[in-house]
């Protein structure tokens, strides 16, 4: 009998496999980053093959160092980068093309086309709850079919699969036999209309992509598929598969309407628990699928930052400022309060709730005494007021925010958690697990093998490690923003 799940967490600069007991507690981890490609400016793309191999190699590595062995494990529960489109030949399983990342921007002048038909952009958040946006999956599958010799032709003949990286995995895991998605990464794509649930016919018709190459769409809990046995030496069941980000949100047991979370990786993810309502945004942030099960899907109001700890890993290795993003904590505690410095991480245009693909990024208000860590503080306070324009939005939407979850590995800094606390004027609190994207997944395929019984059972097992309250008085919060907010407004695109 099993006694583990193995949680894949497939991100954006790592591929991430762990191990966790059926308390939901880490036995083993495995890691390996992989090649970004930027072959030009505001294009990132990532070889589909190296995130196969990555994540395998990930997979290995966390059931050795949890001395498990194929037949220990339960379930298998996928968790992804979002919006990452992947497009594969159905015969051979080989890419046609680069996978083309969520960061990328090559599709903004196309969008920038369609955004001057009011009607189409109306039609799309209505739709799908998503702004009109490169970030998404559409445009880019469209670019591929458009930009490969004989790909559109060969989609038309039903030769050619589409994923995102959700799919591209579980399609590997199985020897090409489910191509599956579920209904949080669907609700990314750009394609797929989260009120019923459903591909939209009019937006295929809309983005030229043929419905053949689209995967079925599932419940988040449910039967994807068993992995191949020469994979791991046993065939072992895929019954879980959500999106990093509402992946995070389920592990941080963010089930009631009201609740939220922030997850600081690559970039930031706000995701606001909002029931069994569409929240249409008047603000430009999302609304999207947190989770669905038996059917039933609950919804969550969304904003996204492109680069969080993105930023840290450019001030590492592109400045080389710092040897190791640990290193920012200690020369932070080091800065003054009133830094008028202000770094603003537009490198591949600004996310919610400003969308300006074409915006790019600045380092502004320095002066003669300006020095690395007042540069590198100004890194890490960027994340906080990211996050500050994104709960300000939501504010303006309607919903309150008085407590934020956070996860993602920029938590471990506690000066970012307390900027954090005092920029929003909101409790922050970590929680005792902050793998909690790949505890999601975990959660999530248990829940569907009987492991779990209840989404209250999960809930019960969050417990919070450390609790971080406002300290910083209201002049300073209104001072320290508005400067944040001048700033963004210098390198705006589109003032």
């Amino acid at each position: 009998m099993g006694k583990a799940i193995l949680a894949i967490d497939q991100g954006t600069t790592s591929s991430r496999a762990l191990v966790f007991d059926t308390e939901g507690k880490q036995l083993g981890l495995g890691q390996q980053e992989f090649t970004q490609h930027f072959p030009n400016n505001g294009w990132v793309e990532h070889d589909a093959d190296e995130i196969w191999a990555t994540t395998l190699a990930s997979c290995e590595a966390a059931m050795n160092a949890a001395k498990v062995q194929a037949e220990d494990i339960l379930c298998i529960g996928i968790t992804n980068q979002r919006e990452t489109t992947v497009v594969w030949d159905r015969s051979t399983g080989a890419p046609i093309h680069h996978a083309i990342v969520w960061q990328d921007r090559r599709t903004s002048d196309y969008c920038a086309e369609l955004k001057q038909q009011q009607n189409t952009v109306s039609d799309i958040q209505s739709k799908t709850g998503l702004l009109l946006d490169p970030y998404f999956s559409a445009t880019k599958i469209r670019w591929i079919l458009d930009n490969v010799p004989d790909a559109r032709a060969r989609a038309e003949r039903g030769e050619l699969a589409f994923g995102t990286v959700d799919s591209w995995l579980l399609w590997k895991l199985t020897g090409g036999k489910s191509h599956f998605t579920d209904a949080t990464n669907a609700s990314r794509t750009m394609l797929f209309n989260i009120s019923s649930q459903s591909w939209d016919e009019d937006l295929l018709s809309l983005f030229e992509v043929p419905a053949s190459v689209l995967p079925e769409v599932k419940d988040c809990a449910a039967d994807f598929g068993t992995t191949e046995p020469p994979l791991f030496g046993a065939s072992i069941p895929i019954t879980g598969m959500i999106g990093d980000q509402q992946s995070a949100a389920f592990g941080q047991g963010c089930f009631q309407k009201g609740t939220a979370k922030s997850t600081y990786g690559t970039g930031c993810f706000l995701l606001l628990n909002t029931g069994t309502d569409v929240l249409k945004s008047d603000n430009q942030l999302l609304s999207t699928v947190a989770y669905r099960l038996k059917g039933e899907p609950a919804y969550a109001i969304e904003g996204s930052i492109f680069m969080a700890g993105a930023t840290m890993q450019w001030i590492r290795d592109g400045l080389k400022l710092i040897d190791e993003a640990g290193a920012s904590e200690a020369l932070a505690e080091q800065t003054g309060d009133d830094l008028s410095v202000y770094l603003v991480p537009a490198f591949t245009g600004l996310g919610a709730p400003y969308w300006d693909p074409d915006a790019r990024g600045a380092l502004l208000g320095m002066t003669r005494d300006t020095g690395i860590k007042e540069v590198v503080t100004a890194g890490l306070m960027s994340v906080c007021y990211q996050t500050k324009d994104l709960v300000e939005a939501i504010a303006a939407d309607g919903a309150q925010l008085s407590t934020l979850r956070v996860d993602g590995g920029m938590v471990k800094n506690n000066y970012v958690l307390q900027k954090l606390a005092d920029v929003l004027d909101a409790e922050v609190h970590r929680p005792a697990i902050t793998e909690t994207t790949a505890l999601g997944a975990a959660y999530m395929a248990g829940l569907h093998q009987g492991v779990f019984d209840s989404l209250d059972a999960i809930a019960a097992k969050w417990q919070l490690e450390r609790a971080f309250t406002p300290q910083s008085n209201a002049d300073w919060r209104s001072r320290q923003y508005a400067g944040w907010q001048d700033a963004v407004a210098r390198i705006r695109s589109q003032r």
